[in-house]
């Protein structure tokens, strides 16, 4: 069996579980009301939902914006909760004004909203998408030309899962609520990695493995004014948004790793973008042959954690299993993507040309990182592109 060492670079698919949420499980299954129903109205119930309201109240604090506990629903996770925020909202919107059947989303959301567009036209919608500019931005300005008194919802992301770009949302939804719209944001990426501006927000989606917590576990916090249809029933559960017994523990794990960096937000921050702007100055350095995806610096346009970039000539399959075989976890694109053998369709609503996109790299982590790891991978990376160039010049001599 090889001893080599992995350096997994790829917290942006799944970061590895942080101690304080591990701790929190288990001092869930020491509890006399583990396993107990948290809508059961004895009492080990009654202290079951204490605790799953104190999650609630804990991860409403570190979204901010003025969310309040009763606005937070427990869902398994980032695609589900932006399923049901768009499904929901859209046909909330549409049902409070039939007039508005027009739903926009942007061009470089993840999948888990821009698949939704077919069974959106099968319910009735008009979809619209707003394209980024050249460096990822979906701009106020962009939304501001589609939105109409037609319009139901808005969803733009918080911060792009590929490209790291941190979106004008706070801009966007005044944009939306002019025209008398409903708008979401997916934070999943942005969540706990910068401080989020919500105030302006109708709705957000985030997920607990994103940040250290568990898989399978995530939330859509949804003010309560604003109109919004189920789409599963049974039991009335997350005041009858998302039916289903609730994972008190997998709630409880979410809200540790939440409150653990929310609390370190800015240290944190500031440690992974310097890694990050490194890690960006070495491999897109004159004569290597990559190229960053973006002209966005490292800073407030940005995630940290989140380096994006391209080898033109190269696809990203050879430079994956390359990296692979030489110790380093990294992702071509999403996660959610890989196996395509399309360039990414973030890549390419910038206006990327497909041979270039074809060649797309993201490397993410967070401040847990080694930071002699990731210039390591620097090294091997560079020499690994230089090696598969100068081959592919070789053999067009």
């Amino acid at each position: 069996m090889s001893d080599q060492k992995t350096v997994y670079l790829d917290y942006a698919a799944s970061a590895p579980r942080r101690r304080e949420s591990i701790a929190a499980e288990e001092a869930y299954e020491l509890e006399r009301w583990a396993g107990a129903n948290p809508n059961s109205l004895h009492t080990l119930g009654r202290e079951a939902a204490r605790a799953l309201d104190g999650a609630r109240a804990d991860i409403a604090r570190c979204l901010g914006g003025r969310l309040r506990p009763s606005d937070v629903a427990f869902t398994s996770g980032g695609t589900e909760s932006n399923n049901l925020a768009v499904y929901g909202l859209a046909e909330g919107a549409r049902g409070s004004d039939r007039k508005r059947r027009e739903v926009i989303l942007s061009a470089i959301e993840h999948d888990s909203v821009l698949d939704l567009v077919p069974s959106l036209r099968e319910r009735g919608f008009e979809v619209k998408l707003a394209r980024p500019d050249r460096d990822g931005v979906v701009t106020a300005e962009t939304v501001a030309s589609l939105v109409g008194p037609e319009t139901a919802l808005v969803s733009v992301m918080y911060a792009n899962n590929e490209t790291g770009i941190v979106q004008p949302v706070s801009q966007i939804a005044k944009v939306a609520h002019a025209a008398g719209a409903t708008f979401h944001t997916d934070a999943v990426q942005a969540f706990c990695r910068i401080p989020l501006e919500l105030g302006d927000v109708d709705a957000v989606s985030v997920a607990a493995h994103k940040i250290g917590g568990p898989v399978g576990v995530g939330v859509l916090a949804i003010r309560g004014r604003v109109p919004f249809r189920p789409q599963s029933f049974g039991g009335g559960q997350e005041a009858g948004r998302r039916p289903g017994t609730q994972d008190v523990r997998g709630a409880l794990a979410f809200a540790a790793a939440a409150r653990h960096c929310d609390e370190r937000l800015a240290d944190s921050r500031a440690m992974t973008q310097t890694i990050a702007q490194e890690l960006y100055d070495v491999v897109c350095a004159e004569g290597t042959g990559i190229v960053p995806t973006t002209s966005a610096r490292m800073g407030e346009a940005r995630l940290p954690g989140i380096v994006s970039f391209m080898v033109p000539g190269l696809d990203s399959e050879t430079l994956v299993l390359g990296l692979d075989a030489a110790g380093f976890e990294v992702s071509a694109g999403s996660a959610c993507s890989s196996g395509s053998l399309d360039p990414s369709h973030v890549l390419s609503a910038m206006g990327i040309p497909r041979n270039d996109a074809l060649g797309s790299l993201r490397v993410s982590f967070d401040e847990r990182v080694n930071p002699d790891d990731v210039r390591e991978f620097a090294r091997v990376l560079v020499s690994l592109v230089g090696n598969h160039l100068g081959d592919a010049r070789r053999r067009l001599r």
